[in-house]
């Protein structure tokens, strides 16, 4: 089969960071699906495990945690899909990724793709949209029923991939008022056009941002981005008893002690953990990816698809790297087809 690995972990620019090879066909066992992939978005996990993490020696490493298929061969334990099913998920990161034509997934964390989404929509969505759920409903404990009018949220990099959803369930299902970061024009654009209440821009200090809104403090923060760089700004913002939530990855320690004074809690989000784990809850990726299809299909919630970088290869996922990394995508970027 097709695919595009590397070797050796290092910069965009170095030699062979990523190449087009030839694998061998994987063999489904167990609770693992075949899937043939169609369509894979690319994430900043992507470039983090590409700039850090080598393969074994004489191995390649396949990239890759979002992708659209259809199911070809399943293990000897499955009971959720059956062979032609079009699937979506995120995938396992101790496992080989989706930068491949087949890809061996366990069932519990895979869903039924949105009927209403081709292939290239659809697969801007599994990832982002598992963390954003697990972060707003399992960390935040957030309301799904409309009912936390009281709730007041600021998002810290609402124009991203995992922004770009977490804004849209917090709009349509927790009933919270919403206000997204943004640093440029189009962004903020962006984040307005996906129902935020408002836009501030996170180079500015938040709390000045805030004040220029009427706004003295917000009751949840969901930091996406640089958490170190605006961690003092969020404890100044938050409410006493308010919760901060994050899921990147801060330069240096932060300095916990300052959240004491309000009784703030912190919330650490990490969509691989169940799979890691492999959880007694496992499957409940399973049923909120179903989820979030039915509200795709019902027009609730709409697709962060943001550029098409055309066919899976090495060429086209370098160019998608390389701007992930720029800091400046809106939306998902998404490859499809492995024509190479």
């Amino acid at each position: 089969m097709k695919a595009i690995g590397y070797q050796t972990a290092g910069a965009i620019s170095a030699p062979n960071a990523l190449e087009n090879i030839t694998l061998a066909e994987p063999t489904p066992q167990g609770f693992d699906l075949l899937v043939e992939v169609k369509a894979i978005s690319v994430n900043p996990v992507d470039t983090k495990v590409r700039t850090s993490r080598s393969a074994p020696t004489g191995e390649y490493k396949i990239l890759g945690w979002d992708a659209v298929g259809v199911v070809k061969a399943v293990g000897d334990k499955v009971s959720l899909f059956k062979v032609g099913d079009e699937v979506w998920y995120a995938g396992d990161i101790s496992r080989s990724g989706s930068y491949a034509e087949y890809q061996l997934v366990d069932e519990r964390i895979v869903g039924h793709k949105p009927k209403t989404l081709s292939n290239a929509q659809a697969a801007a969505l599994p990832l982002t949209s598992i963390t954003a759920w697990e972060l707003l409903f399992d960390r935040l404990g957030l309301p799904k029923d409309g009912s936390a009018s009281d709730a007041r949220i600021l998002i810290i990099g609402a124009a991203g991939g995992v922004g770009s959803i977490i804004t849209q369930l917090a709009v349509k299902l927790t009933g919270a008022e919403l206000i997204g970061t943004a640093s440029r024009q189009e962004s903020a654009a962006w984040v307005k056009n996906l129902g935020a209440d408002a836009v501030i821009n996170h180079n500015k200090p938040l709390s000045d941002e805030l004040a220029q809104l009427d706004i003295a403090d917000v009751t949840h923060v969901i930091s996406l981005t640089q958490t170190d760089k605006h961690f003092d700004e969020i404890v100044k913002v938050l409410r006493p008893q308010g919760k901060l939530a994050l899921i990147d990855d801060p330069v240096g320690p932060l300095d916990v002690m300052k959240l004491k004074r309000k009784s703030l809690s912190l919330h650490w989000e990490l969509m691989f953990t169940r799979s890691l784990y492999q959880t007694e809850d496992m499957i409940a990726q399973h049923h909120l990816l179903n989820r979030i299809a039915e509200l795709i299909d019902a027009d609730t919630l709409q697709s962060t698809f943001g550029e098409h970088y055309g066919t899976i290869n090495a060429e086209n996922l370098l160019k998608a790297h390389a701007q992930i990394e720029s800091g400046k995508a809106i939306g998902k970027i998404v490859l499809e087809g492995f024509n190479q």
